[in-house]
């Protein structure tokens, strides 16, 4: 007996509601574009004219099912908006097109799309992609209610520590004002671009926030990541030939693939086992000792954390505390909390998230204080450690041990 799957559909072609509806491995709802959608989705909080807005999806779907061909937005536009507004984490999103186009293919993997089928549907064939995809490629909003199931509530900040919070980040940034104007001047002098580097971070509660940062890097950081990735000093190390093949479809005639087809973005056809295979190698933290992309200026202020001072507006916002957890950047949280390595350990990767995002924490303090190497295993631990165990006071010691910490040269 088949476990009936809640699933979206976004679409108003009547035989595919029907054949939906009838099947007993769904249970449906139709909303018939994609406003409809983002606003039941979002118990109507959705906004056209809002784009700095983050959303997630309120309600208990797993599926979104949608035709690509669709008033106003078709569906991989509809699919990017999502992603923008935050309704896609959690979700597996499969589209439908009316015949198979190759270039839509492809370029619905590109986006992140989980799967791409044509007309007509089979039910069958949905609900057993939607288990593949359950089982095999967890996505990071199923992990992320991990943090409030029935066990745990979702973390709030004591207000003793709110209040220090706010003294100290007001008192900081009115003494700091001069020498964060000239920290800022310094990085553009030496290098065009703005001066305060934006990201999109996880912090409590795996909740999205905007990170600031002073610029450490050259404006063109981002698109010389390829060239420095493998000094990555969390970088897997095992053979990544085993990547380019799958042992399963070496065993099947040529042309034949032993799961469903997939392209990566040279164009070359592999396999969904393999493709999973290469997604989960990714380790969730990124680190490059002595990284070619930094300026003069962003190593010093990177050895001594001045490139850390603006986050203190993310603490007077609430973002942030000035003890707790670094904030991940969404990729690297989406990675650890569907890290397998972990599950298999029986960890829980999301325990980290049960603290406040904060400037300084338990690990950066032991890597500065002894000034050498730290694996990867060994920093999860440490941020899972600081999530069971933070109290206000142990606070008091961590930020103690930050000020000396600070002058140790080392690049965290």
């Amino acid at each position: 007996m088949y476990q009936p799957i809640k699933i979206l559909y976004i679409g108003s072609e009547l035989k595919t509601i029907t054949d939906l509806e009838r099947s007993d491995y769904f249970q449906v709802h139709n909303e018939p574009n994609g406003l409809k959608a983002f606003e039941w989705m979002t118990n109507n909080e959705f906004r056209v004219f809002a784009p700095s807005q983050e959303l997630y999806c309120s309600k208990d779907i797993e599926a979104v099912v949608c035709d690509i061909d669709l008033p106003g937005l078709n569906g991989l536009a509809l699919f990017q908006e999502m992603k923008r507004i935050g309704l896609n984490r959690g979700l597996i999103f499969i589209l439908i097109a009316t015949h198979p186009v190759d270039h839509l293919r492809k370029e619905s993997l590109r986006r992140g799309i989980n799967a791409y089928l044509t007309k007509p549907i089979d039910s069958k064939l949905i609900y057993d992609r939607i288990h593949y995809l359950k089982n095999n490629k967890p996505v990071q909003a199923q992990q992320m209610r991990n943090i409030q199931n029935n066990n745990v509530k979702p973390y709030r900040t004591p207000v003793i520590k709110r209040t220090f919070d706010i003294l100290v980040a007001s008192f900081a940034l009115l003494l700091l004002s001069p020498f964060l104007i000239l920290i800022a001047l310094a990085i553009r002098f030496e290098s065009k671009g703005r001066a305060i580097y934006k990201s999109k971070r996880a912090g409590a509660n795996c909740e999205s926030f905007v990170f600031y940062k002073f610029r450490s890097m050259y404006s063109d950081a981002e698109k010389r990541l390829k060239e420095v990735a493998h000094l990555n000093q969390y970088e897997v190390k095992d053979d990544k030939a085993k990547l380019l093949t799958c042992p399963k479809c070496a065993e099947l005639p040529e042309g034949e693939l032993c799961s469903d087809k997939w392209y990566l973005p040279n164009g070359k056809e592999i396999c969904e086992d393999l493709l999973i295979k290469r997604q989960n190698a990714k380790k969730s933290f990124l680190k490059i000792p002595n990284d070619p992309r930094t300026t003069k200026v962003g190593r010093f202020i990177r050895n001594t954390s001045f490139d850390e001072l603006p986050q203190l507006l993310n603490v007077l916002k609430g973002d942030m505390s000035i003890v707790g957890n670094r904030p991940l950047p969404e990729r690297e949280a989406h990675a650890l909390t569907k890290s397998r390595e972990y599950q298999q350990q029986r960890i829980d990767p999301a325990i980290r998230f049960h603290a406040a995002a904060g400037l300084t924490g338990l690990w950066q303090v032991e890597l500065r204080g002894r000034g050498g190497f730290m694996k990867e295993e060994e920093r999860f631990m440490l941020d899972n450690m600081y999530a069971e165990n933070n109290t206000f006071w142990g606070d008091m010691v961590l930020l103690m041990r930050t000020v000396p910490a600070m002058f140790q040269k080392t690049d965290v």
